[in-house]
């Protein structure tokens, strides 16, 4: 049974093996699954949409295609940053339900791809149950340091913006 579970754990980490595109917020680096990532583009104008929350950016015009844009640092509760030249948006395609769409989100500054190896992903640690930790895929453990790997469908699975994209 010991056996199993152990196996278990082994295939649960394989499966989250793979490439995954590095960005900064602040001083902390994150990863997402390079398969949702449709482009980078460098931060542009963004239209504001009256009524929605903080870190709900509004949307831009890409191509034809109107696309919402969160601003990562805020949805993670830190301080909203002045835009550098660095300053950028990745747009990500994710999954509601039955439905995909693209939506853009704000980072800092994209770091790297990297190919991480399933015995280098850790399953997210425990904080107790005031603190959610669904949202993260894992954690990648780089040359020393550690990369939190997000679920960007879980991080953004809650917003109600579906409906300002087109």
């Amino acid at each position: 049974m010991a056996q199993t579970v152990l196996e278990n754990a082994g295939t649960a980490a394989q499966s989250k093996a793979g490439k995954y595109l590095t960005f900064a917020l602040s001083n902390e680096e994150y990863g997402l699954e390079i398969l949702k990532v449709r482009e980078i583009i460098g931060y542009m104008q963004i239209t504001a949409v009256p009524q929605t929350p903080a870190h709900v950016k509004g949307v831009i015009n890409l191509r034809g295609q109107v696309i919402p844009v969160i601003d990562l640092r805020m949805k993670f509760g830190m301080n909203e940053a002045e835009v550098t030249e660095e300053t950028c948006i990745i747009v990500v395609e994710i999954t509601q339900g039955d439905r995909r769409f693209q939506t853009g989100i704000v980072v800092d500054r994209v770091k790297e791809v990297l190919d991480i190896a399933g015995e280098n992903i850790e399953d997210a640690p425990q904080f107790g149950s005031n603190v959610d930790t669904n949202f993260i895929l894992g954690m990648g453990k780089i040359n020393g340091s550690v990369k939190i790997l997000l679920d960007i469908d879980k991080v953004l699975g809650n917003e109600q913006f579906a409906s300002l994209g087109s």
